[in-house]
């Protein structure tokens, strides 16, 4: 790390687990009647997000000001001028809700994010899965800790998995279309469930239920604030996440979509899935 001390990553760390134990309490306090839903775009937004993300801003910027640091939000970034957060290394990502629709269900399947990044990278994360009363933690090289209320915090690893029949893919039940479903019918990994939120999922590979998770762009693609924080978490509990090119993930650019291909796995086969997922596709998209 170029630009923090260990010690005062750590209390950053401590920071931001606290706002995001505050955020679950929110979100879990909720009532469905109150949720003023509103769709932008085909993604609802509700009230509990702008709520949410207004309490994570606050308590960040009254524990560590806005001189230090730039925040980007999925709430907020569009009427934020980009030159904002590109002109600083350390950089807030934040989710305040990541699963708006399986929130408005009421399946429990959402999560908050909250990362850290130096330059494009991240270096400490939060996955907080409010149902679940479970926060996950990471700081770069200090591997990951899942944290359950009332509890002392314990390391977390992903699954030790190596053969291809044996692993289990992770899905989306909403994003979905007919080249991602294709995709699907022929990737090697064939055992398949479904887990709503990005962090939802990396949290099922981090509890050794799901070994594998694909995200194929389409018309849009993920957001750095969908990726940054379970990115980390997957990683340093022992996971990898890249392009299917095998090219790490970068943040905080002009265009903050992360297009294209994307695996996420517990690392034994990733490079061969990878390989395999570019072989489909090219078939796919072939004329």
């Amino acid at each position: 790390m170029k630009y923090l001390q260990a010690t005062e990553l750590q209390e950053l760390l401590t920071i931001a687990r606290s706002i995001g134990w505050g955020a679950a309490d929110m979100l879990l306090n909720v009532h469905l009647s109150d949720l003023d839903i509103q769709d932008a775009t085909g993604e609802p937004i509700t009230a509990a997000d702008t709520a949410v993300d207004a309490y994570i801003l606050n308590n960040l910027h009254a524990s560590l000001g806005t001189r230090a640091f730039a925040y980007l939000t999925e709430e907020t970034y569009k009427t934020q001028p980009s030159h904002e957060r590109l002109s600083k290394p350390l950089v807030w990502v934040i989710d305040p809700l990541d699963g708006t629709k399986d929130f408005i269900k009421g399946t429990g399947e959402y999560a908050v994010h909250m990362a850290l990044l130096e330059d494009d990278r991240p270096i400490l994360a939060v996955v907080v899965c409010p149902a679940a009363a479970t926060l996950y933690f990471a700081t770069l090289g200090n591997g990951t800790f899942v944290e359950r209320q009332h509890e002392t915090p314990v390391s977390i690893y992903v699954s030790p998995r190596s053969r291809v029949e044996e692993l289990t893919i992770v899905a989306s039940r909403t994003h979905r279309n007919e080249r991602f479903n294709q995709l699907m019918q022929q990737f090697p990994v064939q055992n398949q469930r479904s887990v709503g939120s990005v962090g939802g999922k990396i949290a099922a590979i981090l509890q050794q239920q799901a070994d594998v998770y694909i995200s194929l762009s389409g018309t849009s693609a993920p957001k750095d604030w969908d990726l940054a924080a379970p990115e980390l978490i997957l990683t340093e509990a022992g996971g990898r996440l890249t392009h299917f090119d095998g090219t790490p993930l970068r943040y905080n650019q002009e265009d903050v979509s992360q297009w294209g291909g994307l695996l996420a796995s517990n690392g034994q086969c990733h490079d061969l899935l990878c390989a395999e997922a570019t072989r489909i596709l090219a078939a796919i998209d072939a004329p």
